[in-house]
């Protein structure tokens, strides 16, 4: 996404057709906030969903969509200029299927029409992309046509300020969140610039795996308030890699949502025969390429609970039931792996949101950790070679390992993958979601 670099956007709404995006902002008009181009979006989805009985109506191509809203992207909105705006929303079929659409609007707050919609992605594969033009008009670019970079991927190196923001809810006595504290290690070297936390806190490390942790004490006073971390990141694409200070026995065993063995060491082995797979490179890419040909990315049901079970039956998920998976797979046949979860840093623009956590995983083999990343293989065939043996320079990673026993503990016991706080009020466990962004170092870029 580069909403926030856009200037306007007028066209229909096919999905391969290029459109330009030209400034045609008039200078009078009052910018409008994020919340009132969200405002302006949803009432257009209420208002389309009204009048087709229950569903919002789009043409894909020859096909009509028949769609319910499932989130409004908050951290892409834009102001493209005083009077045009930019959101992108996901609706879902009763399928499961989930379409991406981007929409553009023009008009005051209380007043926004939209005047172009396009399907951007289908269950997380997208359709195009966006490049940017000498004269900083936009166009739409098929994945096809695409440069690795349009695709997400940064070679080399890259630096960036990357935000982790949260805001506390209301507070009712006694309450504790635990978050993950990025560090440097091989691949990326950073500095926490600005870490702003209430309550009585203090920095904590796991046993096991050796993550930094924020630990804090809250009470009602702290209610609303926020917590923010900001750091300096550099970070180098990855590569294989010795790691002599790990031991690869220590990533063999099963976790809570990770089985090892039974029908997973069934899959495996018959993954790797079909393959005809004898070399230790080999067979952990069998099963790579398994969970490939098998699995879906799709953001419905169950998703996102990192469990392997889950992902094996259901055969869909997100980044977090295709490594979960992977490291059943793997474990079972012997081949050391291992975890990491962090967030990937956007490419084609170079400031704005983060939508969300994004993991990983590592298998060793040939005396070297192999990084993999098995749900953008997926989402991008041309890619998936790549991301066998590599991660793009645009990430930073938060913390590593699968159920991360902290100092103190929750209530809820350890943690199964830490990207997010975990937060616990009076003992019981309470959702809140970090806002991600970046800036990226515009002399690097």
């Amino acid at each position: 996404m580069i909403a926030a670099l856009f200037q306007a956007c007028t066209g229909d709404s096919s999905r391969n057709t290029k459109a330009d995006v030209s400034n045609q902002s008039v200078e009078t008009r009052q910018r409008a906030g994020a919340e009132e181009i969200e405002a302006g979006i949803r009432k257009h989805i209420d208002e389309k969903t009204a009048e087709g009985n229950g569903f919002f109506h789009v043409r894909d191509g020859e096909r009509e969509l028949k769609l319910k809203l499932v989130r409004v992207h908050t951290e892409y909105i834009s102001n493209l200029g005083p009077g045009s705006h930019f959101a992108c929303v996901d609706l879902a079929e009763i399928s499961g299927d989930v379409y991406d659409l981007d929409f553009f609007l023009e008009g005051e707050p209380g007043e926004m029409k939209v005047t172009r919609t396009s399907v951007h992605k289908l269950n997380g594969k997208p359709f195009y992309t966006w490049k940017q033009r000498p004269d900083k008009t936009w166009y739409q670019v098929p994945v096809a046509d695409a440069s690795d970079a349009l695709l997400g991927v940064i070679e080399g190196e890259d630096e960036f300020d990357f935000f982790y923001d949260v805001s506390l809810p209301e507070i009712k006595g006694r309450a504790e969140i635990w978050l993950p504290l990025a560090q440097s290690d091989l691949f990326q070297n950073l500095e926490i610039r600005e870490l702003e936390v209430p309550g009585k806190w203090k920095k904590t490390r796991d046993a096991k795996y050796g993550n930094l942790i924020l630990y804090a004490l809250l009470g009602p006073e702290d209610s609303g308030k926020k917590i923010h971390i900001a750091y300096h990141v550099k970070r180098l694409e990855k590569a294989a890699y010795e790691d002599p200070k790990s031991d690869p026995a220590d990533y063999l065993g099963e976790a809570e949502l990770i089985p090892v063995g039974g029908r997973f060491a069934e899959i495996a082995e018959g993954a790797i025969a079909d393959r005809q797979a004898h070399s230790e490179l080999t067979r952990a890419r069998a099963l790579y390429d398994y969970i490939i040909d098998n699995m879906e990315y799709k953001k419905a049901w169950k998703y996102g609970t990192g469990d392997a079970n889950y992902a094996c039956d259901a055969g869909i998920g997100n980044c977090t039931e295709f490594h979960s998976f992977f490291l059943s797979l793997a474990r079972s046949a012997g081949i050391p792996a291992r975890f990491a979860i962090g967030a990937a840093i956007p490419s084609a623009r170079n400031e704005g949101g983060v939508d969300g956590y994004h993991c990983w995983a590592e298998f060793y083999a040939e005396g070297k950790w192999w990084p993999i990343d098995i749900s953008e293989g997926n989402k991008y065939t041309p890619l998936a070679t790549y991301y066998f043996g590599h991660h793009p320079a645009n990430r930073i990673e938060l913390s590593r390992g699968r159920d991360i026993r902290t100092d103190p503990l929750p209530a809820s016991g350890p943690i199964h993958f830490f990207a997010y706080p975990v937060l616990e009020i009076n003992g019981e466990s309470v959702s809140v979601k970090p806002r991600f962004s970046f800036q990226r170092d515009m002399k690097k870029s």
